[in-house]
């Protein structure tokens, strides 16, 4: 009898990624514009509007539809959860771009926040954000068990919190400028500054659908793996890509003296890691078979992409 970790996932090969990416991320951008209408005072929905719509990738929102799809749920009731991930995702950008934090003038392709609106608009359209973001799920999620519900809502706020994005924020802050960090600090930085947001959308995704135990460490194990691998390619690109290919200023790891990838590793040893990574994530998901491909696909993609 074949073990279940030695199954060789399904091929990807005749899928086509672009088009799945392209159908989700229109749909996310649809909900996204329904969700946030113009109120007073104008100033703050203005600037929210001005971040969330922006030129994103929709990646957490996608795998957030896929992981439900995975366990045989529906798109309509992964897709407030969803949206919720992106505003999310889009409050620790704009604080992350602040002159007291990365310091980035640029993000997606345009001027980053508090270059439009000001830093006091800009920290308090994060904070609308992350609370809207929450509220959000709990008005317009539809036909899911409360406990179900609860656990979705508590996932997100550890991964937005100490023990995720702020502890490692925290510890990526304390490091810059150190030539003394290793690969442990590292890791453990980006396992929660990246890496959390991505294991959140995955698993709520699958605890939307009902999924088990066994299935949710399983998943969680995959968006561990491919989420570090993000963070790795994005520090590379960080060195090799153009602010065009970005959309955001090159070099800022550098300038600042962060602690990233290829400055430990180098730029080859870097990517072998990723790979590495993608290669140990996917086979977290061979058990199970076609419905995986989404899955398995974008972890390809994570590991390959150019911007």
């Amino acid at each position: 009898m074949t073990p279940l970790d030695a199954i060789e996932a399904p091929s990807t090969a005749q899928w086509d990624l672009s088009e799945y990416l392209n159908s989700r991320r229109e749909l996310i951008d649809r909900e996204l514009e329904r969700a946030l209408t113009r109120q007073y005072p104008e100033t703050i929905f203005e600037s929210m509007q001005y971040s969330l719509l922006s030129a994103g990738k929709r990646l957490r929102s996608t795998l957030c539809i896929a992981g439900c799809e995975l366990i045989g749920g529906s798109q309509d009731i992964a897709l407030p959860t969803a949206c919720a991930l992106e505003m999310l995702h889009t409050a620790t950008l704009i604080h992350d771009d602040l002159p007291a934090m990365d310091d980035d003038d640029f993000r997606r392709g345009k001027a980053s926040n508090h270059k439009v609106f000001g830093e006091a608009i800009a920290v308090l359209t994060g904070d609308a954000l992350l609370s809207y973001a929450l509220e959000f799920i709990l008005l317009h999620t539809k036909g899911v068990p409360a406990d179900r519900l609860l656990r979705v809502l508590q996932t997100l706020i550890h991964a937005v919190g100490v023990a995720g994005l702020v502890g490692g924020q925290v510890v990526d802050i304390e490091s810059e400028g150190r030539d003394d960090v290793g690969l442990t600090t590292l890791e453990f930085i980006h396992s929660r500054k990246t890496a959390s947001l991505i294991v959140a959308a995955v698993i709520t995704g699958s605890v939307l659908a009902g999924a088990d135990e066994d299935t949710v460490e399983r998943l969680s194990r995959y968006a561990e793996k491919v989420g570090l691998a993000f963070q790795i390619v994005d520090d590379v690109l960080d060195v090799t890509a153009t602010q065009e290919q970005l959309g955001k200023t090159p070099h800022k790891d550098e300038m600042a003296r962060k602690a990233s990838f290829p400055r430990l590793l180098g730029v080859d040893e870097s990517m072998r890691r990723a790979h590495e990574l993608i290669d140990a994530a996917k086979q977290e998901l061979a058990r199970f078979g076609e419905p995986a491909v989404p899955l398995l696909a974008m972890a390809d993609y994570i590991g390959t992409r150019t911007s």
